[in-house]
C-alpha cells in the first residue's frame, strides 16, 4: 500500500539534524510520494533544493499570508523575488504555486496586504499554468470572493482545511480539492465527521503538514510524512471504505492536480 503525503515541510528547521535519515524513512514506509512545500522566499528556495535530490519529492513555492511584509513596497519586493524563482525552475519537480492565501487567525492588521499577495499570486499561478495550494484560517469569505473574482485556470487544493461546511460546500462548486491534515483525529475535532462526509472520495487529498499538526495516536510529538497513514485511516473509518480504496484514491488524486 502506497500513500501520497500532498503537504509536508521537510524543509522547516525542526529537521535539520535528521532530515536525510527521515525522508529515507518515510520512503520505506510506503510514503512513496510527498510534496514539500514553500511558505516564503527561503523555504521555497529549500523546498527546490530537497525536490531536485530526491525523484519522490515535489516541490511547491509561494509566500504565505502569515510571512509577507509588513509594507506594500516590501511585498512587492517579495512577489517579484517569488516570480523569479517560479519562472527559473519552472519544471515537473515544481507542481504548484502554494502555499497561499489568508490567515486572520494570526494577522488581522495587514488583510489588504494579505489580499494583494494573493491576488498577484493568483494571476503568476495562470501565468505559469500551475494550480495553487491555498492557506485559508478564519478568513473563508474573503478567501471564497477572491477565488471568485479571480478565478484560477488549474483550481488546486484548499490545504489543511479548516472543518468548516459552507467554506468546503463552496470550494467544492468550484471546482478545489479538500485536503484533510492531523486535525480530523482529534478528539476535540466535532465537526471533522461530518466535514469529511460531504467531500467526495475523488476530491479528497491526505496531508501531515509536519513538522505541526501531527494525528492522533501521536499527538504532542514532531509530526512527519509516515503519520499520513493516520490520517488516511480515519478517513476510511467515517466513510466506511478500506484503507487501501483511500490510499489508492487520494494518490490518485494527488497525481492528478498536480500533474504528476
Amino acid at each position: 500500500m502506497e500513500f501520497f503525503d500532498s503537504h509536508s515541510h521537510y524543509n522547516d528547521e525542526k529537521f535539520n539534524e535528521d532530515r536525510e535519515d527521515i525522508i529515507q524513512e518515510t520512503f520505506k514506509e510506503g510514503i512513496t510520494r510527498f510534496i514539500c512545500a514553500g511558505y516564503d522566499i527561503l523555504s521555497s528556495k529549500k523546498s527546490l533544493e530537497i525536490s531536485k535530490k530526491y525523484n519522490f519529492i515535489y516541490s511547491i513555492c509561494g509566500i504565505s499570508p502569515n510571512d509577507i511584509p509588513q509594507s506594500e513596497a516590501e511585498l512587492w519586493k517579495s512577489i517579484t523575488e517569488i516570480t523569479k524563482i517560479i519562472k527559473q525552475n519552472k519544471d515537473k519537480k515544481l507542481v504548484a504555486l502554494g502555499e497561499i492565501g489568508l490567515d486572520y487567525y494570526w494577522n488581522k492588521d495587514n488583510k489588504e496586504l494579505q489580499k494583494q499577495a494573493f491576488i498577484q499570486q493568483i494571476k503568476l499561478a495562470n501565468e505559469m499554468n500551475l494550480p495553487i495550494v491555498i492557506h485559508s484560517r478564519d478568513a473563508a469569505v474573503d478567501t471564497l470572493e477572491i477565488l471568485k473574482s479571480y478565478p484560477v485556470d488549474k483550481k488546486g487544493v484548499f490545504h489543511c482545511c479548516q472543518l468548516n461546511q459552507e467554506m468546503i460546500r463552496q470550494a467544492l462548486e468550484l471546482g478545489y480539492y479538500i485536503s484533510f491534515a492531523g486535525s480530523i483525529t482529534f478528539k476535540n475535532a466535532k465537526n471533522a465527521e461530518n466535514c469529511v462526509k460531504i467531500v467526495p472520495i475523488e476530491k479528497i487529498l491526505i496531508e501531515t503538514d509536519s513538522p505541526y499538526l501531527t494525528p492522533e495516536p501521536n499527538r504532542g510529538k514532531r509530526n512527519d510524512c509516515r503519520n499520513v497513514k493516520y490520517i488516511a485511516k480515519k478517513i476510511a473509518d467515517i466513510k466506511e471504505m478500506q484503507l487501501e480504496e483511500v490510499a489508492k484514491m487520494t494518490y490518485k488524486n494527488a497525481m492528478k492536480i498536480f500533474g504528476i
